[in-house]
Order: structure tokens, then sequence, then C-alpha cells
């Protein structure tokens, strides 16, 4: 009777760790930095573009995707906003990153500007951050493939609440087991993520970021979605009734280093 090799069964297992590692869902960072004025927006833009992403790349964390609020759009928010998304591989990672932050001369240097502004002339009004774990059904993000100018494109990102855990994991259901997702998928909305908000200032809560060329591709997707006899048949459905209390919709775009 012959036996693998030892290098032979390295191999397997490191393949068979690597599928496993794919399907896995994966954690999210989500960062909303709120400003005030020109000189917080100029102070975070630099921060963002010339200390944090170069930090967090050297610490393996990509891809990073920066938006910031769509440029013709009015909202009834005072205040603008940067907003950073990426992967992490594990909770523990936060800890790590956090402390490999605070080792990283170069990153202290650059930033210093940024973290060490005057009480008085603070670098933003407020930092918001979230963490989500990805939806079984979308455990990975997809980088959307958008070829239009940046300034035109709709990164939407929407925020579900629910008014009980319960009808939060309803939800849940209903963009999973109920096709929610495969209805996005099908008619072309290019998600980016899902996620399940596991650590954030509004809980229970869901958030999922779709992307568009521009406007009018997006109000004629949503205007599909909402016509489709799939989402009607899931908005009559009696066991998803009443799962979402508050929803948010923000549309932002990429700056021009945001990797995707």
């Amino acid at each position: 009777m012959k036996f693998a090799s030892p290098f032979l069964l390295l191999l397997m297992y490191c393949i068979s760790f690597t599928l496993q590692s794919q399907e896995s869902p994966q954690f999210y960072f989500l960062k909303d930095y709120s400003y005030s004025n020109p000189d917080q927006e100029g102070l975070i833009d630099f921060y963002i573009e010339e200390a944090l992403i170069p930090a967090l790349k050297r610490n393996g964390i990509s891809p990073i995707g920066v938006f910031k609020n769509h440029p013709k759009e009015h909202s009834l928010d005072s205040l603008s906003h940067f907003y950073i998304h990426y992967p992490i591989r594990s909770l523990e990672q936060i800890a790590i990153l956090d402390d490999a932050l605070q080792q990283d001369e170069l990153y202290q240097k650059t930033a210093a500007p940024f973290l060490d502004a005057p009480y008085d002339k603070p670098a933003f009004y407020k930092l918001t951050t979230t963490v989500m774990q990805a939806f079984k059904d979308m455990p990975r993000m997809k980088e959307p493939s958008l070829y239009g100018p940046r300034e035109e494109r709709i990164y939407e990102l929407r925020s579900y609440e629910s008014p009980t855990p319960g009808l939060y994991r309803n939800k849940l259901h209903m963009f999973n087991e109920g096709g929610e997702i495969k209805l996005f998928d099908r008619i072309g909305f290019n998600a980016v993520f899902y996620g399940e908000v596991i650590s954030g200032a509004r809980m229970p809560n869901l958030m999922y970021m779709t992307t568009f060329e521009d406007r009018q591709t997006r109000d004629q997707l949503w205007k599909e979605f909402f016509e489709s006899e799939t989402w009607k048949s899931l908005e009559r459905d009696p066991q998803y009734q009443h799962n979402v209390n508050k929803a948010d919709i923000i549309l932002l775009y990429p700056t021009s280093y945001s990797d995707y």
C-alpha cells in the first residue's frame, strides 16, 4: 500500500485550508469621519491618503475603499463625511492593527498633523466606527467593475435598523434564504458587501453597499427591482412584515485614491 508523500499531504492541507478560508465570512471595518469645514476636509483627506492607507497596506489590508458624499445629492445632514471600508481577517486583528499603527514610526510621523491637531481646531467633527460580519450568501466582498468618471458613479450605502433582535434575524433571512441578494445580483446592482453589524452605534442593524455607473442607471435598476415579481412576492409575504423600522440611504462617490 502506497502512502502520499509528506509534501503532497501538506499541499492538500493548504489547498483545503485556502478553500475553507475563501468561504468563511469576512469581517468589515467601516469608519465614518464627519467634518464641518474645508480645513477639516483637507486634513482628513491628507491623513487617509498619505498616512492611513499606506499603513493599512503595510499590514496586509486591502482593498480599501474611500468615499465622500455625492456632490450632486442634497442631504438633511449638516455635516459632510468620509467613509472608509475594508476587510479584516478576524476580530483579533483589530487590536493587533491598532498596536501596529502605534508602533509604525512612518505612520505616526506622516499622520501627526491629523493625530495631534490643536484642541480648538480638531481634525474632524466625529468618528463613528462600525464592525460587520459578511452575510453567509455573500461571504466575501467584491470590487465593482465600473468604468465611468468617478464623480458620476453612485455608491449607495444603506443601513437597515430593526425594532427587535428577532425581526432583525428575519430581515437577514429575507436577504439570504428569501432571495433578496439573488435578486440584486440578477438585476445587476454590483454589490460590494452585505454586512451584519456586530458592533456599532445602531443595533440591531445591517448595512450593504451597491454601485452604479451614474444616477440614471441607479434609478432605473431600483425601478426594475421594485417592479419585479420576486420583490412584490417578498414584500407581501406574511413572514417578512415589519422587519425594518429605520432605513438610511447614503449616496457616495469614490475618491481618486480609493481602491474601488
